[in-house]
């Protein structure tokens, strides 16, 4: 399997990234090919890893989660990177977690009910895990969140047409 992406694959990128609800049928017309062949390109796509499936994004306020934050933490002993992620992995309010270069050993983003729930997390939650040291960030709003854009660039394909 050839791990370049031809106009084909970019341009069915495009259209599910833009509405990951559209219908196969409705890709296939808009792209000239038959329904089977986004079928064969989709799966194709999430095998190569580009695709990592679709999902229904819920707003954390909409459901009581009003404060976000995002928190550097700096590990006593950073060999414990490995378990700590898996103890990070079983806190639900930890939505995202990420290695870093600076500051910080990792750096994670945590939705709370309000200020108050995020101590109870930082401090009942996190700080067990064997922190040296943490910096939290109370984000007041997203200003916006989106997809990076399909272009022929940033997915190495030469433009064929």
């Amino acid at each position: 399997m050839s791990n370049k992406l031809d106009k084909l694959d970019r341009q069915i990128l495009r259209l599910i990234a833009a509405d990951a609800r559209i219908p196969f049928l409705e890709v296939a017309r808009s792209c000239n090919v038959s329904g089977a062949a986004i079928h064969q390109r989709i799966q194709k796509l999430t095998a190569m890893g580009i695709l990592k499936g679709s999902q229904f994004i819920i707003d954390p306020e909409k459901i009581g989660y009003e404060t976000c934050a995002f928190i550097g933490l700096n590990l006593k002993d950073p060999e414990t990177f490995d378990a700590v992620v898996e103890k990070l992995k079983e806190i639900p309010e930890v939505v995202e977690c990420h290695y870093t270069t600076g500051n910080f050993d990792m750096f994670i983003k945590i939705h709370a009910f309000n200020n108050h729930h995020l101590l109870d997390i930082i401090h009942d939650k996190l700080q067990p895990l064997g922190l040296a040291s943490s910096q939290t960030l109370i984000s007041f709003h997203s200003a916006f969140t989106r997809q990076l854009p399909v272009n022929e660039l940033s997915l190495g394909g030469e433009e064929d047409e």
